[in-house]
């Protein structure tokens, strides 16, 4: 096949069965206004439920990162979406929360075991083009995430919650065509790639600074995105406006990670970062005491901007450490968003409190706190020509920083 819009096959096959598995990853959220009374759940419930899916879902990549440079990474990449797929429609059927949860961690392992492996081949294929490849891949799962509550919420409301399982038959029919087209994977020693966890110790300073930004990011994002239905729904908006309301939001956001790799190619990922981090803060605190569409306009520009940093601190993070592509993959994605995660359910009490609102409002400022990790960051743009990791070391031990030693080439 040759190569659309300037990128590797591959890419586009990854990024469409991305789609696919975020899409599906969001099921859970926007179907909150009929879970609630149906199972009689607290917003803390509820937050608790997100965490123990977003739990399975991320940080459980870090366990799937390592296991796939060493252990046939293509097998992930394809029983990982038919196990989200399968799992996930199946949160209609769930009879009390303790089900719900058993489903929601079963699906959330099935994505877990797809996105290392899946972000490690997507870094590998795509030549010099490392952050547009990733933002493009990482969009395709952002834009089913955003779209999944505009196709779940409209059908659940309609049909009922127990006609979910009816979903997962035009995704698997899609999946059947994707996945057999998946390539071989090579393991990462045979990309001079070595030593887990412990070979990132040269890294770990501005590692640590890119994870904790990843972490605070998430603790907005996803709070936004799981209550905004919730909220709206209190206002008055139905089930499926609500669901609406939440798409924009998301493919805005997704637009802007879509946008955030070539702009940081251009002016290098601290500037994107930062900058991206700041601006989105008013947006986002000022939306939650608006109503109605004003409200979605708002909100969903500080998406856009917050979300715009999605794919830099991926690519950043490979491209600092470039050793073990599945397991930097892992930390920079699935374990650094499923942290910010673990706090959705202290965001649900804070709104069962004070409410929604002011919950959010609060919520809205967490990106100041990940700005101030990422005026440290090194200067410059990503570099073509990456460090080897006896280089890093060397240069860290001189008590000197180790992105320039990862900065050889400049665009």
């Amino acid at each position: 096949m040759k190569p659309r819009f300037g990128l590797p096959p591959t890419v586009l096959l990854l990024a469409s069965t991305h789609f696919i598995v975020d899409g599906f990853g969001n099921i859970y959220a926007p179907l909150l206004p009929l879970l609630i009374p149906h199972l009689q759940l607290s917003l803390a419930a509820a937050g608790t439920l997100q965490m123990c899916f977003q739990l399975a879902n991320s940080v459980a990549q870090l366990g799937f990162g390592h296991v796939a440079d060493r252990w046939r990474p293509r097998l992930l990449v394809v029983a990982g979406p038919i196990v989200t797929v399968v799992g996930l429609t199946l949160v209609g059927l769930a009879p009390s929360a303790l089900a719900l949860a058993v489903i929601l961690v079963g699906g959330g392992l099935g994505g877990a075991a797809f996105h290392p492996p899946a972000a490690a081949l997507v870094h590998r294929v795509s030549g010099e083009r490392k952050a547009s490849a990733m933002s493009f891949h990482l969009t395709g799962g952002a834009l089913g995430f955003a779209l999944g509550p505009v196709v779940f919420a409209p059908f659940a409301e309609r049909f009922g919650l127990h006609w979910t399982p009816l979903l997962m038959l035009p995704a698997l029919g899609v999946l059947a065509l994707l996945l057999p087209r998946v390539p071989p994977i090579a393991l990462a020693a045979a990309h001079g790639e070595s030593g887990g966890f412990r070979a990132l110790r040269p890294y770990r300073k501005p590692l640590t600074l890119l994870y904790l930004i990843v972490v605070l990011r998430t603790l907005a994002s996803l709070s936004f995105a799981t209550f905004i239905p919730v909220m709206l729904t209190q206002r008055g908006m139905s089930v499926s406006e609500a669901g609406t309301a939440m798409g924009i939001y998301l493919v805005a956001s997704s637009v802007g990670g879509f946008l955030g790799g070539p702009v940081a190619d251009r002016w290098g990922p601290r500037t994107v970062i930062l900058w991206s981090l700041l601006t989105a803060v008013p947006f986002l605190a000022i939306g939650p005491t608006q109503t109605g569409w004003v409200f979605v306009a708002l909100v969903s520009t500080g998406g856009f901007l917050l979300q715009s940093t999605l794919p830099v601190n991926v690519t950043f993070g490979q491209m600092i450490a470039p050793i073990s592509a599945a397991t930097v993959s892992s930390l920079m994605m699935g374990f650094g968003w499923g942290m910010g995660g673990l706090s959705v359910p202290f965001v649900g009490m804070m709104a069962d409190r004070i409410g929604i609102e002011r919950a959010l409002v609060l919520m809205a400022f967490t990106p100041l706190v990940a700005a101030m990790c990422a005026a440290p960051l090194p200067r410059g743009k990503l570099g073509h020509t990456l460090a080897r990791g006896a280089d890093v070391g060397t240069v860290e031990a001189a008590g000197t920083d180790v992105a320039p030693q990862a900065r050889v080439g400049t665009d």
